[in-house]
């Protein structure tokens, strides 16, 4: 029977790789690009809509007890309150248009009483990649306009750490109020607000996302277009064997001795000297 060849452990161990494949590409690789596209169109109409929104008293925007997540995340909010300067944690590993940076963590008391973290902005590296000196924030009472942070999260949970790099500061792998408030022995509310030019204590203001679509769409149908030309190559590869002179009939017919280099010589002059006479 032709379908034997399907049972075969060749055949069967390369439709178990086609099969897997265009599995991964249907429901890994081509839904996680589309969620990144999500991700970004989000964070694109974010973006937008904070370039013309007026800034909203944080409580407003952000109740007590709330997370900043997609719907808020960018949004411009105004903070009242005093830097706490030596609480301050600055953030290695950065990179800002291209370089190396450190980014600048200074948790604020507003005067209600509560500690939000602000992002303050870069600083550069010097030569021997620690961080150049910077600004101390303003002294007093100050009212701030910020956007709206999600914490980045450490997937090794590490906690700040102080060394010769910035001058016995206390450094972290990640924004992230939570490693700030266990550094300073602080209730931080989650969540980090990033400071715009010309706020009351900025150094270096960090630049805002691009808010072009990026490439996840095409990508995510890239991937569909791959799962579905490996189902199809397999599908023609299948239907070339069942028909006869397919390769399954040469697996089948009885195998031929390949001939050496001397007796194809031989058979050239044989067939030469056939032709002269």
């Amino acid at each position: 029977m032709r379908l034997r060849f399907l049972l075969r452990p060749g055949w069967l161990a390369l439709t178990a790789v086609v099969f897997t494949f265009a599995v991964c590409c249907f429901t890994l690789l081509s839904p996680w690009q589309f969620s990144r596209n999500t991700e970004r169109e989000q964070q694109n109409s974010a973006l937008e809509a904070s370039f013309t929104a007026a800034p909203l008293p944080l409580d407003q925007l952000l109740p007590p007890g709330s997370v900043p997540g997609q719907h808020t995340e960018w949004h411009l909010v105004s903070i009242t309150g005093q830097y706490l300067p030596d609480k301050e944690v600055v953030a290695r590993l950065r990179t800002v248009q291209g370089e190396g940076a450190f980014e600048v963590l200074t948790p604020m008391r507003t005067t209600d009483g509560t500690v939000v973290l602000i992002d303050r902005g870069y600083v550069r590296l010097d030569s021997k990649s620690g961080a150049l000196p910077f600004a101390p924030p303003p002294a007093g009472t100050v009212q701030v306009t910020a956007r709206v942070r999600a914490d980045e999260t450490d997937p090794k949970n590490r906690d700040a750490f102080a060394d010769a790099s910035t001058g016995g500061r206390l450094q972290s792998y990640v924004v992230d109020s939570r490693v700030v408030a266990r550094a300073g022995k602080l209730d931080i509310r989650p969540g980090y607000f990033q400071l715009d030019v010309g706020q009351p204590g900025v150094l270096g203001a960090l630049p805002l996302p691009q808010t072009d679509s990026g490439p996840f769409l095409s990508y995510a149908l890239q991937w569909i277009a791959f799962g579905a030309m490996a189902l199809l190559g397999w599908l023609y590869f299948t239907v070339r064997e069942l028909k006869p002179g397919g390769a399954l009939d040469g697996a089948e017919a009885a195998p031929s001795r390949r001939k050496s280099v001397a007796e194809i010589l031989a058979e050239d002059e044989l067939a030469e000297s056939g032709h002269q006479k």
